[in-house]
């Protein structure tokens, strides 16, 4: 594929996705939220269809695609109204680091569950005294004898308490300069000393954040992911797809809410006419589309970059998607619910939980303000203010 048109495959995944969301849809995630449950049906069968694992490898399941695939099956359920979250978290990330640095022990152990959304896994890296700052991560491992001991904290971990395991970015002390390395490990749910706290959100989301702390967490010697010497070139293995996903999750989002307000201006009638044919209501709304088909642009062209091994054109491209994604999603949603009045804040419609929502892609999982930053250094080679 290239990242301007879409192959056939493409477009046959897009319109199957398309299709299973349809069947499920905004009412059946809401209800899963206000209850307090997760969406299991639809994971169960997207997983079961093939696209949880599209991206990862075919010998372990997986449908043998990459990103480009992942991030098709997420925008597409996303703008049917019932986004699966744990789409970035575990196959995107921890699935894409399992599959290109992990043992054949731990490739054979994970990935097939993975990919049929049988096992799934989440990913710790924001602490609270770091933030985006990756570089000031204090979650420590140390060696004794065969083992690891882990000791640390993370927070707003997502969807914890449905994971089997969790894919921890600890630090390892470099013998020789007694520097700290980043390292991942994988840390089963049910390990002793790995305890969690769920944080009180106001965001409605099926996906729960949690608080962990890891005390004296001992792991044997398999449970390091990749090389401890690889350092940040693994960590980025998992944090460019994350980025991609966040944008795809945020189109989707953008997506959705734009439908629902066209379908609203075309029918709502005031003064004889309907609301859509004043431009004060159309031009906005074809404004937020071409917003979001321009980060649609962006974010396949980091996925395809990503997909063929280029790793540092994709850095810089999904981080440019992320942005472009978070900023035309959140101006979707806005304009949408500006669009149906009263009837915009309103359950029925389903549109004013977007709202909050809508910031995430904003703020996680690095904020727009770090992006600029990245594109301000990296791209523009402009001095640091750090």
């Amino acid at each position: 594929m290239s990242p301007v048109t879409e192959t056939d495959e493409h477009k046959a995944l897009r319109s199957a996705v398309a299709a299973l969301g349809k069947r499920y849809g905004r009412a059946y995630l809401t209800k899963a939220v206000a209850e307090g449950g997760h969406p299991d049906e639809l994971w169960a069968e997207a997983g079961k269809l093939g696209y949880l694992g599209v991206n990862l490898p075919e010998e372990y399941g997986g449908g043998g695609g990459g990103i480009a695939e992942l991030s098709i099956v997420l925008e597409e359920l996303g703008a049917a109204g019932c986004p699966l979250l744990m789409l970035v978290v575990s196959p995107a990330i921890c699935g894409t680091v399992i599959a290109r640095f992990g043992t054949e022990e731990q490739k054979r152990a994970w990935l097939p569950g993975l990919s049929d959304g049988t096992r799934t896994m989440a990913f710790g890296i924001t602490e609270p005294d770091a933030g985006s700052n990756s570089h000031r991560i204090t979650t420590t491992a140390r060696r004794d004898g065969t083992d690891w001991v882990l000791n640390g904290r993370k927070v707003f971990i997502s969807g914890v308490d449905i994971a089997d395991a969790t894919l921890i970015v600890g630090r390892t002390e470099d013998a020789r300069t007694g520097s700290l390395k980043p390292c991942l490990f994988i840390v089963p749910h049910d390990a002793e000393g790995f305890g969690r706290r769920q944080i009180d959100m106001e965001l409605a989301s099926a996906e729960k954040q949690f608080e962990l702390t890891l005390d004296e967490v001992r792991l044997p010697a398999d449970a390091l992911v990749g090389d401890e010497d690889a350092g940040l070139l693994q960590l980025f293995a998992g944090l460019n797809p994350e980025r991609v996903m966040t944008a795809a999750f945020a189109i989707g989002m953008g997506r959705f809410a734009l439908a629902r307000a066209v379908e609203y201006a075309r029918e709502r009638t005031v003064w004889k006419a309907p609301i859509g044919a004043h431009q004060a209501i159309a031009h906005p709304l074809a404004q937020a589309h071409i917003e979001l088909e321009l980060a649609r642009l962006m974010m396949q062209k980091a996925a395809y970059l990503y997909d063929i091994g280029d790793d540092i054109g994709a850095g810089e491209a999904a981080n440019m998607a992320k942005y472009a994604a978070g900023e035309a999603c959140v101006r979707a949603v806005d304009q949408a619910v500006h669009t149906l009045g009263g009837n915009g804040l309103t359950r029925e419609f389903g549109l004013a939980s977007l709202i909050t929502a809508a910031r995430v892609s904003r703020i996680a999982p690095v904020s727009r303000e770090m992006i600029l930053n990245y594109v301000s250094h990296q791209t523009l080679g402009l001095p640091k203010s750090y």
